[in-house]
Order: structure tokens, then sequence, then C-alpha cells
């Protein structure tokens, strides 16, 4: 079990052409933090947007000093981006989540739970996989049975990128 009162939490999130939906990404992501005991830092990692999701979250930085920004010269990926989030973070623990808002905010206090029960990792799993296609599916479907079965690695069907993680 951890002890942390006051943990140190940092939230990754890859970027790329968010610009519809950043500003009220970085609103509900602001209000969280502030409605919550442990001190976080708001990764966003854009990956070579090519429209204005990386100056809007300038603009956020210059109110919320817990924004942080890792600009990417050019588009190398979702893993990379998030990778290159997690390697920046400084946090006890860290949040991957998509910017796009589809992990909900309001299921980290219970990832938090988790993580202080001793639990390393701690995936978000989607009830339903709503909005998206037959194909992509079916898909998603193949890609977590195979991944069973040519790995030890045990990872729940339709988690996705919504985890906490142990530093």
């Amino acid at each position: 079990m951890r002890q942390e009162k006051n943990p140190f939490i940092s939230i990754v999130l890859p970027v790329y052409n968010e610009s519809a939906g950043i500003g009220e990404t970085l609103t509900v992501l602001a209000n969280y933090v502030r409605a919550r005991p442990e001190r976080y830092e708001l990764i966003f990692v854009n990956d070579g947007s090519t429209d204005d999701s990386a100056d809007q979250i300038r603009a956020a930085m210059a109110k919320n000093p817990a924004i942080r920004l890792v600009d990417f010269s050019r588009n190398f990926g979702h893993q990379l981006a998030i990778t290159a989030g997690i390697r920046y973070a400084s946090g006890d623990a860290v949040v991957v989540m998509d910017a796009d808002l589809q992990d909900p905010p309001r299921v980290i206090p219970e990832m938090l739970a988790r993580w202080r029960e001793g639990y390393d990792v701690v995936y978000g799993k989607r009830r339903k996989r709503s909005g998206e296609t037959w194909f992509k599916k079916l898909t998603a479907e193949m890609f977590y049975r195979l991944l069973k079965a040519v790995t030890s690695i045990n990872i729940p069907v339709d988690t996705g990128d919504f985890r906490l993680m142990d530093r």
C-alpha cells in the first residue's frame, strides 16, 4: 500500500490536430485538477499538429503553471508522443489519456485508489466502443487476441491507452 498523502500526478495527453476540442479539454482538466487534493502536471505532447492546437496550449500555459507542452517538429505518431510525455513527466504516477476526452477524467480518482492499494498499472476499460466502425471494432478485437496468443503480457480487451502507471 502506498502512503503518499499528497502525490504528484502527471497526466500525459498526445495531441494531433485537436484544435476543435482542445479548448474544452484544457478547461475540463484545469477544473478537475483544481478540485483534487493531489498535485498535478498536465503534459500535452503536440505530435506535429498542422492546426493551432499548440498555440491554444501555449495560451493556456500562460494562465496555468501546471500545463506543460512537448512540441514535436513533425508527426512522429501516437505511441512516440506518449513515450515522450512519459519521459518528460516527473510525477509519482503517470496517467495517459486521449486529448479528445474519450477517456473521462472522473475515472482518475478510482485509478489513484487502486494505485494507492499497490497496483503498478491500472487500466481504464471501455464499457462499449461507441462511435467506432464495425471494422475498427473487429481489428481491435483481433489485436487483443493476437497479443494474448503471442506474448505473456496480459492486457485486458478494450483498454486502449487510458491507464495509470507507477513511476
